[in-house]
């Protein structure tokens, strides 16, 4: 009787530990079929509403992510789990890509990326304001124009080289009026070299473009 008893006992621990077994693979199965759901529902999403919530769909995305990958553990054979987290996954690095290049801003057209280059990123718009150039620095931005031009002087076209004149004018123009706020007789000297420096690179630059584009022209 008491063996009986004991087989019985035994017979219902297993039952038990089975039982929590097969409980806790069900639910590491659905950790991973939650996780995939959630990459297909993402992904049918307005791109407008995903911009405005992207941060909480990476987190949430990553939570899943963490909490699938965590549960493959519990599956007994999981191989087939596997290969659908790791689809999901790639699904969702993919579409993350490509959401992701539409939620960027537009490149700077070319003549944007000119005058940023000459003066740093922003700093000079459609509308062409130096009032943020004053007595202070108004050295350290001719130093950096002339500077990118002589480091970039083969490289550039004739529109470019338009350009680049336009908006030394409108350095020079920003420069007489420093000049009454100011300006250092020092400041004013390097200021001068600059300038005599600027002046032959541009003439002789934008005479070779020229010839360099009629040329092209004749082919």
């Amino acid at each position: 009787m008491k063996n009986i008893k004991i087989v019985t006992g035994i017979t219902l621990l297993v039952l038990g530990l089975t039982s929590c077994k097969d409980e806790k693979q069900e639910k590491a199965q659905k950790t991973v079929e939650n996780y995939v759901i959630y990459v297909d529902s993402v992904k049918n999403v307005a791109a407008a509403d995903l911009k405005d919530n992207w941060t909480s769909v990476e987190a949430e995305y990553d939570r899943r992510s963490q909490e699938a990958q965590a549960a493959l553990a519990d599956i007994k054979d999981n191989a087939a789990a596997t290969e659908k987290v790791n689809a999901s996954k790639i699904k969702y690095e993919e579409f993350k890509n490509e959401i992701t290049a539409q939620f960027a801003p537009p490149a700077p057209s070319p003549k944007q990326q000119l005058r940023d280059a000459l003066f740093g990123a922003g700093k000079i718009g459609d509308d062409m304001s130096f009032n943020w150039v004053n007595a202070q620095n108004i050295h350290s931005v001719y130093q950096q124009f002339v500077h990118t031009v002589e480091n970039n002087k083969d490289k550039y076209s004739r529109e470019d080289w338009d350009e680049i004149k336009l908006m030394y004018e409108a350095l020079d123009s920003r420069k007489n009026t420093v000049e009454k706020e100011g300006l250092s007789a020092e400041d004013n000297r390097k200021i001068a070299g600059l300038k005599i420096k600027f002046a032959p690179m541009y003439t002789v630059n934008r005479m070779g473009a020229k010839s360099e584009e009629n040329k092209d022209a004749k082919k």
